[in-house]
């Protein structure tokens, strides 16, 4: 698995952006969002149980991410239509702020290494890349766990300091310093 310090692979890949369906669809590269910062966060299957309750956390979060300068793009190994019929009959999904990427061809979950052998889906797997690409986090659960969208963010404030931080350290608390 790509980790800390690596450069987040490049990728083209279509996107589930709405359920609309003159406008569902969209290409999306590594290169967009440009200076921005991107949290990527994937999942094993639609149509399951873990997974939507991730997605829409997330999705309930966008906003706080946004304020960060930071652009959510979650995905699977579902493709582009199984997104949108999600989202179409999912009643958390609906509305979902940021786009769904569709790596039908495992290519970008092969380039991260988040493959799992047993099951040929992508782990639950977050990656937080900085404006110039680089992974700066990278954190993976059991297929059956959940991940904590509110850690994430608590990992992105700290990333952005560019001090060192505690653990357990919040936004507008005291960051450490050498002596």
């Amino acid at each position: 698995m790509l980790g800390v310090g690596e450069k987040f692979p490049s990728y083209s890949l279509t996107a589930t952006v709405s359920t609309d369906p003159k406008t569902a669809f969209k290409t999306l590269t590594d290169l967009d969002y440009p200076d921005k910062w991107k949290v990527y966060f994937f999942w094993p299957k639609d149509f399951t149980f873990v997974c939507p309750t991730e997605i829409a956390a997330f999705g309930k979060m966008n906003k706080q991410f946004q304020e960060r300068d930071a652009q959510i793009l979650g995905g699977s190994i579902d493709s582009e239509f199984v997104h949108r019929a999600w989202r179409q009959h999912h009643e958390d999904l609906k509305d979902l702020p940021f786009p769904m990427l569709a790596d039908i061809k495992r290519d970008l979950c092969g380039q991260l290494g988040i493959l799992d052998a047993n099951a040929g889906v992508a782990q639950r797997a977050t990656f937080i890349v900085d404006p110039e690409g680089m992974i700066r986090f990278a954190y993976v659960t059991d297929l059956s766990v959940g991940r904590n969208p509110e850690e994430v963010l608590r990992v992105l404030d700290a990333l952005q300091t560019d001090e060192l931080c505690p653990c357990n350290w919040h936004k507008g608390e005291a960051t450490l310093t050498v002596a």
